[in-house]
C-alpha cells in the first residue's frame, strides 16, 4: 500500500484501511445478493469473511446489469424472482452488523439507489455497516457535483471503474475523487470475459503502475482461478473474484453442498499459485 493511500484515506474509512495494510495482496470476492436462495445472503458472506476473505462486494440485484456478463445476469434475475430487494438487502446486513469485520462494498446500478433515494440509501446504508458502493453508470462528474458530500458524510466511498480506454486525465480526475481503490476492467467487456492477457494489456497494466496514484488498484473481469489471481497481483494490490464465485453458489445451490466447507476451498485454491 502506497504511502499516499495511507495518509489520505477518512478516518471514517479504517476498515478499507485495514484491508489494504496487511502486506499481502487483496482479495475482493463478488457476489449477487439472494441467490441462489433469498436468505443465502448472510451465510455467504460470513463464510467468505472466515475464509479470509479481505474485502467483499455485494451485487444488488437489478433487471438490466448492463456491466455484468451472462452467470451474474442470470443471477440477478434470480435474486429478484427470489424477492430480494435493495431495501430487503440492507435490513439483513443491518442484522448481522455485528458479525461483520471485512469491508462491504455494495455494487448496483443508479436507477435502484435514486429510486430508493440517495439521502436514503446513505443513511440505510452506513446503519447497515456498508463502506463503499461500486455504482457503474454514475458518472464521476455527477458524483463529484451531486454526490460527494453526501457519500462523505455517511462514511461511504465511491469506487470507480477504469479500464485500458480510460484516459491518463480521466484516470487521475477519479483517483482524486476516491478514498477507497481503483477497479481496474482488465479488458473491454462485461464481467466474466475471459483476460486473455498479451502485449496491450500489460501495457495497460504497465501504464497505470507507472502514473503513482494514490489509491490502490484492484484488477477485475475474468479473474476466475489461482494463475489468474496471482497475474493480476503482478501488476495491481490485489484482485476481484465474481462471476466464477457466483458459479460455484450455482452449485452449491443445485447439489446441496455445504457453504461453508465449499467456499473455504474455492478461497484457499485462489491463493494456490
Amino acid at each position: 500500500m502506497s504511502t499516499a493511500f495511507a495518509s489520505t484515506i477518512p478516518h471514517n474509512s479504517q476498515r478499507m484501511h485495514a484491508a489494504f495494510a496487511k502486506g499481502r495482496k487483496v482479495l475482493n470476492v463478488y457476489f449477487t445478493a439472494g441467490y441462489p436462495a433469498l436468505h443465502d445472503t448472510i451465510p455467504t458472506l460470513l463464510a467468505l469473511q472466515a475464509a479470509g476473505v479481505d474485502i467483499i462486494e455485494i451485487g444488488v440485484p437489478f433487471s438490466d446489469p448492463l456491466a455484468d456478463g451472462p452467470i451474474i445476469q442470470a443471477s440477478n434475475q434470480i435474486a429478484l424472482d427470489n424477492g430480494m430487494t435493495l431495501h430487503l438487502l440492507l435490513e439483513q446486513l443491518t442484522q448481522a452488523r455485528a458479525q461483520i469485520k471485512v469491508p462491504i462494498l455494495l455494487m448496483g446500478y443508479f436507477n435502484p439507489l435514486y429510486q430508493y433515494g440517495m439521502e436514503r440509501f446513505c443513511t440505510d446504508a452506513q446503519a447497515a455497516g456498508v463502506d463503499g458502493v461500486i455504482v457503474p453508470d454514475l458518472p464521476a462528474n455527477l458524483f463529484e457535483t451531486e454526490y460527494r458530500p453526501l457519500f462523505a458524510r455517511h462514511a461511504l466511498v465511491n469506487i470507480f471503474l477504469i479500464t485500458p480506454q480510460t484516459s491518463e486525465a480521466r484516470v487521475r480526475y477519479m483517483d482524486a475523487l476516491s478514498d477507497g481503490f481503483l477497479y481496474m476492467v482488465s479488458a473491454p467487456g462485461v464481467t466474466g470475459s475471459l483476460a486473455q492477457g498479451g502485449s496491450e494489456q500489460e501495457a495497460y497494466f504497465e501504464r497505470i503502475t507507472a502514473m503513482g496514484l494514490r489509491n490502490p488498484r484492484l484488477i477485475g473481469f475474468g479473474i476466475a482461478d489461482a494463475p489468474g489471481f496471482a497475474r493480476a497481483c503482478r501488476y495491481a494490490d490485489g484482485a476481484i473474484v465474481g462471476s466464477a464465485f457466483v458459479q460455484l453458489l450455482t452449485r452449491i445451490g443445485q447439489e446441496k453442498l455445504n457453504f461453508t466447507s465449499e467456499i473455504n476451498q474455492f478461497v484457499k485454491g485462489l491463493w494456490a499459485a
